[in-house]
């Protein structure tokens, strides 16, 4: 598994891009726990805590494919450093001039959500041309979550860390601040300035003209809402026990859990279609996140929480592969762009919600939504599997026979890639 791994990571660029994208996205990845962190701090309540970190939620959700869209127009470099800057400043914003007023902090929040620059949909448009071989794409898409996961472990400890040594606002800078340089890393590399999009097909709906991409937001939508809800249950369970250092426990246990199960994931080939594999994925995520609503103390809690985690990073892997597998040509960026807004929604979503939950029912009734969303995330899957059937894929796809009744195949006009060869798989060893 490790010497896997280290050799993906020697390809020139591999680990510069890998590090400077996953410092780049610490300020996201943190969020919503610094947010509910320092509305706290300066007095405010859970529900205004979660209205926050929904305002940066639902600004990060619409940003996210106008950017990833631009990205493809115009490359990386003029539209991602100037975005990471000004996502900085407006975090900066609220942190130096708090919750009041109240249009203010709603203002700078909304401006550091809706510029957070699109590193992730970037960083897996740009792996094809740094890695050059279908075997590497697939590891470096299960690496790419795994490398996502430890924002997840690492990111609420060093938040933690930041507000003991200092306070909740020099966190928000300091995290911000260090996103800043991390895009900087990724923009100046040779990958990103030379990189281009494939040509695109205009059309006003862009990536969101793929059925299968549809279906799979509406799940991951879901899968979002539930990861939201946990960061402000977490709190509340910490509230409730005394020792707000819990709640960084039990979500550096979900990020870990999730680190592990990444690992075993990408160190393998998978047979099958990745479609019907998502599936059995997010029921495994779904029955991880459950037992959280039974609440039982910090040790068994974050125990638990590390199973839960388990099956994050692997059914995130897996969706990046059946998003290659959907997205129209020359919407790769704004595709997997897409796939982050609809966690964005979702979290935005499930943070708006949980607030009042839990001043009514406490912290187990917010863990409960939690366990909700995974269960909607899997019914969405289930209920549209013929949206997302894709035909078998071939290393080399001799030209289609016309198609006929019989076969049910469906004729593609598109000049899209649902119908091709998707980054290289091959048949029986997709990704």
């Amino acid at each position: 598994m490790a010497t896997g791994y280290a050799e993906l990571l020697r390809v020139r660029h591999a680990a510069r891009l890998l590090a400077g994208t996953l410092v780049g996205r610490l300020p996201n990845a943190t969020a919503a726990l610094a947010i509910v962190l320092f509305t706290r701090a300066e007095g405010g309540s859970y529900t205004l805590a979660g209205v926050l970190s929904a305002v940066y939620g639902l600004s990060n959700a619409v940003g996210q494919p106008l950017l990833g869209r631009a990205v493809d127009l115009w490359g990386q470099p003029p539209v991602m450093l100037p975005a990471a800057l000004l996502s900085g400043l407006g975090m900066a914003t609220l942190a130096l001039a708090g919750i009041e007023p109240l249009p203010v902090a709603y203002a700078a929040t909304a401006v550091a959500g809706l510029f957070t620059p699109p590193l992730e949909g970037g960083l897996r448009a740009l792996w094809p041309s740094v890695l050059k071989h279908p075997d590497r794409v697939h590891a470096a898409y299960a690496l790419d979550a795994v490398a996502q996961e430890v924002m997840f472990t690492l990111g609420p400890l060093a938040v933690t860390v930041l507000v003991a040594l200092w306070s909740e606002a020099a966190a928000l800078l300091v995290i911000n601040a260090l996103g800043v340089l991390g895009a900087l890393s990724v923009v100046v590399s040779p990958p990103s300035r030379r990189w281009r999009s494939e040509p695109r097909e205009a059309h006003w709906l862009g990536a969101l003209r793929s059925g299968g991409l549809l279906a799979l937001l509406g799940s991951f939508f879901f899968v979002g809402l539930a990861l939201g809800t946990i960061a402000v249950a977490a709190v509340a369970y910490a509230d409730g026990h005394g020792d707000e250092l819990i709640s960084s426990y039990l979500l550096s246990a979900l990020g870990a859990g999730a680190l592990v199960g990444g690992l075993a994931y990408g160190a393998r080939t998978w047979a099958g279609e990745p479609e019907a594999r998502l599936r059995a994925l997010v029921a495994a995520l779904a029955a991880g996140y459950l037992p959280l609503a039974l609440a039982p103390g910090p040790v068994a809690m974050t125990l638990l929480a590390g199973v839960a985690g388990l099956f994050l990073a692997p059914a995130l892997a897996c969706a990046f592969v059946v998003v290659d597998r959907h997205a129209p040509a020359g919407t790769v960026t704004e595709a997997f762009s897409w796939l982050v807004t609809s966690f964005g929604v979702g979290a935005a979503a499930g943070t708006a919600v949980v607030g009042p939950v839990i001043e009514r029912g406490g912290a187990p009734a917010g863990f409960l939504v939690a366990g909700a969303g995974g269960l909607a995330a899997l019914l969405v899957l289930l209920a549209t599997r013929r949206v997302l059937a894709v035909p078998a894929l071939t290393a080399h796809p001799a030209p289609a026979p016309p198609p006929t009744p019989s076969s049910g195949a469906v004729a593609r006009m598109e000049s899209d890639r649902n119908g091709g060869a998707g980054a290289g798989f091959k048949t029986g060893h997709q990704a």
